[in-house]
C-alpha cells in the first residue's frame, strides 16, 4: 500500500526529533567533520559538551573488504553507548563515499546507498545525505533523470527502514523535486544547504518557502569561510523562514573554523544561531 506523503513524513519528523525535542522547533545539530572528527565516536561528546542537539556522522569515503567503515557492528555499539551516555542523537548521516563513487553515472554509487539504509536505522538515525558535488554533481536533464530512476529502486528500503534519503547538491529547488517525484517516494527529500544555494545564486529564503517543510529533510547552514552573521548571507530571515514553514527537524552547523580554534568558533555560531531562535 503507497503511504501517504504526509503520514510518512509524520511518522519521520517523530522519530526523528523525539531524542532531542527543544521548546522552539528547530535544533541545531554539528557534523563531524567539522568537529575534525570524521567518522571518529569522539565526535559524539565534543557535541554534547558544546551543547549541539546532535551530531550528524559521516560513513567513510574508504571501503574496508567491501564495506562502509560504519557497516561495523561493534562501532555502531560504540556510537549508540556514546550517544545514551551523553544524551547526544545522532541526528542523520552522510554517505561520502559518494564524492568517489558518483551516483550520476556510478552502479557502486547505487549499492551504498542501499548499504547505508540498514546502517542508518542501526545508529537510530532517520536522514541520509547524499552529496553531489565535484565531478559528482548534477549538470543536466538525463543525470537528473537516471538519479530519479536510481532512487525509485531503493527508496522502498528506505520506507521499510522509516529512513529518508536526502538529496544536497547544487541545482535549484525546482530540480530537486522534479527528482523526488521521479523517484515516486515520500523517503526522497531535499537535504537544503543554504550556502550551496546561495553561490548557486537561488534565492535561498524564497527556495526555502517554496519548498515547505514536507519536501525539506534537514539544513545546513554555513557561509564560509565566514562566521554565521558576517559573510555575505543574511541569516535572519533564512531562519524566520525555517520557522515560519513549521520545519521542525535538524540544522547542522557546516561551517568553517576562521581562527583555526575549531570548539571556540563552532560554539561561536552556535550562539549566533540560537541567538536568532529568540
Amino acid at each position: 500500500m503507497k503511504i501517504p506523503r504526509r503520514s510518512f513524513l509524520g511518522g519521520i519528523a517523530g522519530l526523528a526529533g523525539r531524542a532531542a525535542a527543544r521548546p522552539r522547533g528547530l535544533k541545531i545539530g554539528i557534523t563531524d567533520w567539522n568537529l575534525r572528527l570524521t567518522s571518529k565516536v569522539d565526535a559524539v561528546e565534543t557535541a554534547a559538551r558544546l551543547k549541539f542537539d546532535g551530531v550528524q556522522v559521516s560513513l567513510g569515503r574508504k571501503p574496508i573488504e567491501g564495506k562502509l567503515p560504519l557497516e561495523d557492528r561493534v562501532l555502531q555499539q560504540q556510537y549508540l553507548t556514546a550517544s545514551k551516555i551523553h544524551k547526544m542523537p545522532i541526528d542523520g548521516t552522510c554517505l561520502d563515499i559518494l564524492h568517489t563513487n558518483y551516483l550520476k553515472n556510478d552502479k557502486l554509487g547505487a549499492k551504498w546507498v542501499a548499504d547505508s539504509i540498514p546502517i542508518t536505522k542501526n545508529l537510530d538515525a532517520r536522514v541520509i545525505l547524499l552529496p553531489f558535488f565535484g565531478k559528482g554533481a548534477l549538470t543536466t536533464q538525463p543525470e537528473m533523470d537516471y538519479v530519479g530512476d536510481v532512487l525509485r529502486e531503493i527508496a522502498p528500503e528506505a520506507e521499510k527502514a522509516g529512513v529518508i534519503l536526502g538529496l544536497e547538491d547544487t541545482i535549484s529547488a525546482e530540480d530537486n523535486v522534479r527528482i523526488m517525484e521521479r523517484s515516486k517516494s515520500p523517503a526522497v527529500l531535499t537535504y537544503y544547504d543554504v550556502g550551496n544555494s546561495t553561490q548557486g545564486g537561488f534565492d535561498v529564503v524564497k527556495e526555502i518557502r517554496w519548498l515547505g517543510r514536507d519536501r525539506i529533510c534537514q539544513f545546513h547552514l554555513k557561509d564560509n569561510p565566514h562566521f554565521l552573521g558576517e559573510g555575505k548571507i543574511d541569516f535572519p530571515p533564512i531562519v524566520k523562514a525555517i520557522e515560519d514553514i513549521g520545519f521542525r527537524g535538524f540544522a547542522n552547523l557546516e561551517t568553517d573554523s576562521p581562527s583555526n580554534a575549531v570548539e571556540d568558533d563552532l560554539a561561536r555560531n552556535l550562539r549566533y544561531v540560537r541567538r536568532l531562535m529568540g
